[in-house]
């Protein structure tokens, strides 16, 4: 994460600058998410463009000719640069993907659904909607690197970053080949068909019927990779819409299927044994991934019919999520298959305490968000760390850096919890932190342990008076019963012998 630098303009009392991100780390890639968070519990989601010089509009003046010299200017980046809000004014459409072009009064970025067009550097549009835009500088701080600062949203106080990642490799420079996963899951006993990408038989049309196909999906490579296809169609608006009021949306299982081989060596969470071995904890991580894009797609599909008013940006975030723990897989098992290749994805015992964890909430969104948002993922932030340093203290260096990327991303999710959460107490008009105690109490068993990473978790939004003293005190029985949820291993705690 970015420092939380906040700087008052000097023309303009009322205005405020946030540190955003050293200059040479835009380099990477042309797109990326930036969510602000103020002191008030605000949330604006963002989009950084660095546009090429390509892109940028002619402006009269003679071009130089070592073009790649002149981009590299400070003065070339910050004309380069520009912010806006990350969803469309007109009907709320993911605006990552969207199309750069150029027009008489500058550069627009074109809505993928509606191709409604918005003025980068001050919102206009010919429709006559505005998007809300931020302005930018570029400044060097007391070690002389220098940093991109956003000017802040109106309204609120002390408004921090809280997540700046790119979009996608789509964005990267340059855009790197798609790993060949094929090989990393065991065969089944009789090879089958293929499934094709798109199901031939009533191809879904809508996100929640993409959701139920990936949902019923059990080859675990498949699932990925049609995880990958359909939030492509959903940022690019090649989707008919998200489909969540239609009174035909069809309905998540209950329990999404696995391959024959992976399910037969499913057993009960609390008979896992503790880990050491680094090939044994990856694929244990694999796992626990491999039901986190199952949970994300959930989300989407089991709540978002029963709860119509819930806003696109929601649909942004959960599809986002399902694409970070699809990668997440992918680097989980890749590495698995480099470090040992006798042991692939499937070949050793694994669990469904996760997703028994998550039953336990499907009569409400409000509980989903709680227990498997900012209980169980917030657990993963404790834990991660941990987890990463057993592996720098053997020499895996590659692995160490999976895992820091997983975790960097597992802290948006949980501020993706923690933004949804607080969105649906401000509908219900409850006390946020109130109603996550008593959510706890109503649907976990066993004590909320420590020890707790306060500073992610702060990150994330989640403050101590969310988690100290919390203990779970529900009655019914919980997968075999003969466990308190606390004490099985259901997260990344249990996948690494912490």
């Amino acid at each position: 994460m970015a420092g939380q630098d906040i700087i008052s303009s000097s023309s303009s009392s009322s205005a405020e600058w946030l540190k955003i991100s050293p200059l040479a780390k835009l380099a990477t890639h042309s797109r990326f998410f930036l969510t602000l968070r103020s002191q008030e519990g605000e949330y604006h989601s963002l989009i950084l463009f660095r546009l090429t010089p390509g892109q940028l509009p002619d402006n009269g003046v003679e071009v130089a000719t070592n073009a790649e010299h002149e981009s590299s200017t400070t003065q070339g980046l910050r004309d380069q640069i520009y912010v806006m809000e990350a969803n469309c004014p007109h009907l709320g459409a993911d605006m990552s993907h969207a199309e750069i072009e150029e027009c008489d009064t500058g550069v627009v970025a074109v809505c993928p659904w509606h191709r409604y067009d918005f003025d980068l550097k001050t919102g206009h549009s010919e429709t006559g909607l505005r998007a809300c835009t931020y302005a930018t500088e570029i400044r060097e701080d007391e070690s002389g690197i220098e940093h991109i600062f956003v000017q802040t949203p109106e309204g609120g106080r002390n408004w921090r970053l809280v997540e700046f990642r790119p979009v996608s490799e789509e964005f990267a420079d340059p855009p790197p080949p798609p790993p060949d996963l094929s090989h990393l899951s065991l065969s089944s006993p009789e090879p089958k068909e293929p499934e094709p990408l798109v199901p031939a038989e009533n191809p879904p049309k809508t996100l929640i019927e993409w959701a139920v196909v990936i949902l019923n999906t059990a080859d675990p490579m498949l699932k990925v990779q049609r995880t990958r296809h359909a939030v492509h169609l959903f940022r690019t608006g090649q989707l008919k819409s998200i489909g969540h009021r239609s009174a035909k949306a069809p309905r998540p299982p209950d329990v999404p299927p696995r391959e024959e081989t992976y399910a037969r060596n499913t057993v009960d969470p609390g008979k896992m044994a503790r880990r050491k071995n680094r090939a044994v904890m990856l694929h244990a991580l694999a796992n626990i991934e491999q039901w986190a894009i199952d949970l994300a797609w959930d989300i989407i599909a089991r709540y978002g019919p029963s709860h119509p008013d819930l806003p696109p940006a929601f649909f942004a975030d959960f599809t986002k999520m399902a694409l970070d723990e699809s990668k997440h897989f992918s680097l989980l098992t890749a590495r698995l298959a480099a470090l040992s290749p006798s042991t692939p994805y499937g070949s050793l015992p694994v669990h469904a305490g996760l997703w028994e964890s998550a039953r336990v909430t499907f009569p409400s969104l409000r509980a989903r968000l709680a227990i498997i948002h900012l209980v169980h993922e917030a657990r993963g932030l404790d834990v991660n760390p941990g987890t990463i340093d057993k592996f720098r203290r053997a020499g895996d260096a590659e692995s160490v850096r999976v895992l820091e990327t997983i975790h960097h991303d597992e802290v948006t999710h949980v501020t993706t919890g923690h933004r949804w959460f607080t969105w649906v107490c401000a509908k219900q008009g409850v006390d946020p932190v109130r109603t996550f105690r008593e959510e706890v109490r109503r649907g976990w068993r066993g004590d909320v342990k420590g020890p707790f990473n306060a500073e992610d978790r702060e990150k994330a939004g989640l403050t101590p008076d969310f988690y100290e003293n919390l203990r779970g005190e529900m009655d019914s029985a919980w997968g075999t019963g003969k466990e308190p949820q606390a004490t099985v291993a259901v997260g990344y705690e249990g996948a690494t012998g912490s």
